[in-house]
């Protein structure tokens, strides 16, 4: 590839930085969460339309998913993609002190990551790749995915299950950074593993049957039951069983080693019914983070059985609804290496005097010494990514081949793919201080502190796809080693058996005489926060 192609791509970043980051502000202030991203769907296929992509919506019977094409002709169709759901409980205004967003409960939506600055990098990256491949001639197609709901590994199992990422030749993965050593760099070898989501749902649909024929008269009849007598259980009693048991079970699921995790989430509970009355339906949802997929499977062994004796118990029947089964990463050198290229061409975030002030008051506003230099060294700094591997492994058992979970994984079945990460606003903190939640999201929403991470992600996914559309020999490295690490993997999980998982009680943003709010309304106390 030319260097006047990756030069006009990396100008086209940068002339529209007013736009994209008006982009990225919207998105980052819609905060919707898993599976009800509806506005910002919306805001992305009508913008890709616009921009010469045809879009299909609701890919993979998902209605916040979408899948968009563009093509110049002939040549390797390359993928990039966007994520663009917020976290419950984490709403915060774009400003330096804790404020939700107006008019919203504290417990409203929030992006954390954030997946807003996710989605804009690889839009802008791949609006610019698509600009200099006009101007330069240069021919292949741009695939550009749509994938709600990452926080519950929601849509890449269900795209990848149903045929979205066939005949691809390559992906890029990009996610602002989350954790140290993977700051402004590739993963290597240690990819993240597989995810497994699940919701047990506790149903008592015949409460008038508990204890029915246990107390009778002299003549061995059932004595009908009064109004003041004991009611069944009932679901909510059924979910506090079924966490308790698996908090008491956790010991016994699997060895003390390696690192792996299990978290529950309460996604509804008995429908507020009359305290005389037994609650009718409640759902808990388990996820699971292991490093291989048998570790998986022991888990959820445990947890169905924990789930029939709950029920048993309560008086309840139980249902077991998949979530995610995401799949261990594949590895690409190949890919890692074309990419770093790139990254070190964009250069490292660089925050201006607008950003030093932000955090400075941020600072101030916690109680600290404004630093003159605010923010963590890391995020000048760019890491090779065997070295990033080698700081990775430092503290992982030895046989451990995967680490954390992300379902970028289920991508790297289908073509060479690789997953890099760029600085993110993270401050520098006195001996013994912990910032909060709402500090972090906040500097992920301000313009000043957040466009640097898009600028760099954008650069360097729009010079990755246009090195692998015009470096036939560096493409066809990385899929020489895509079929090899294909060919020796094991892969004992099955691709997606279930149905889009949308129906649920997802927390949600709802229309009211109030206007539009979180299900949770506003409160005296959310409205204290706010500041003129």
């Amino acid at each position: 590839m030319s260097d006047a192609a990756r030069a006009d791509a990396f100008r086209w970043v940068e002339e529209n930085h007013a736009r994209w980051s008006a982009w990225n502000a919207h998105i980052w202030q819609l905060a919707e969460t898993a599976w009800r991203e509806y506005r910002s769907a919306e805001w992305y296929v009508k913008t890709l339309r616009a921009e010469g992509f045809t879009v299909e919506e609701g890919s993979g019977g998902m209605p916040t998913a979408f899948s968009a094409t563009w093509s110049n002709g002939p040549g390797p169709a390359i993928m990039a993609y966007a994520e663009y759901d917020a976290v419950p409980g984490n709403c915060q205004a774009a400003v330096p002190w804790r404020q939700p967003r107006k008019g919203l409960s504290r417990f409203a939506g929030g992006h954390t990551d954030p997946h807003s600055a996710l989605g804009m990098g690889s839009l802008t990256g791949a609006l610019a790749a698509k600009a200099a491949m006009e101007r330069h001639g240069i021919t292949g197609t741009i695939r550009f995915m749509g994938e709600p709901a990452e926080k519950v590994r929601g849509s890449k199992p269900i795209h990848a299950a149903k045929g979205y990422y066939d005949g691809l030749d390559a992906i890029i993965s990009f996610h602002p950074f989350y954790m140290l050593p993977l700051c402004n760099t590739a993963r290597w070898d240690t990819h993240c593993g597989p995810y497994y989501a699940a919701i047990y749902e506790f149903l008592c649909e015949r409460p008038e049957s508990w204890l029915q024929g246990a107390v009778t008269d002299a003549a061995g009849a059932p004595i009908p039951a009064a109004h003041t007598a004991a009611r069944a259980p009932g679901a909510n009693d059924a979910v506090v069983a079924m966490y308790t048991l698996s908090k008491m079970m956790r010991d016994h699921m699997l060895p003390h080693t390696g690192t792996w995790t299990l978290n529950e989430t309460i996604l509804a509970s008995g429908q507020a019914t009359a305290d005389n009355l037994a609650a009718q339906m409640a759902m808990i949802m388990f996820a699971a983070r292991a490093p291989d997929a048998a570790m998986l499977k022991r888990i959820y062994a445990v947890l169905d059985r924990n789930a029939e004796a709950a029920a048993a118990a309560t008086h309840c029947t139980v249902r077991r609804h998949w979530v995610s089964k995401s799949k261990p990463g594949l590895a690409n050198h190949a890919m890692a290496e074309i990419t770093f290229r790139n990254l070190e061409r964009a250069g490292a975030p660089r925050y201006g005097a607008g950003a030093v002030k932000l955090a400075q008051q941020l600072q101030q506003e916690l109680g600290l010494e404004p630093m003159p230099a605010p923010f963590a060294d890391e995020l000048s700094e760019l890491v090779p990514p065997q070295e990033a591997e080698r700081r990775l492994r430092k503290d992982l058992p030895s046989w451990q081949t995967h680490y954390t979970s992300d379902d970028y994984t289920d991508m790297t079945w289908f073509a060479p793919t690789v997953r890099f990460y760029v600085g993110r606003a993270v401050l520098k903190a006195p001996p013994g201080f912990a910032y909060p939640e709402w500090a972090l999201n906040a500097l992920g929403g301000m313009p000043a502190t957040i466009d640097p991470t898009v600028e760099t992600a954008a650069k360097t996914i729009a010079g990755t796809i246009l090195d692998l559309m015009t470096d036939k020999a560096s493409l066809a490295r990385a899929q020489a080693e895509f079929r090899m690490r294909r060919e020796q993997a094991e892969d004992p999980l099955p691709w997606c058996d279930y149905q889009p998982p949308v129906d649920f009680p997802w927390p949600e943003y709802v229309d009211t005489p109030r206007g539009r709010a979180w299900w949770i309304p506003a409160t005296a106390a959310d409205r204290a926060m706010e500041r003129d």
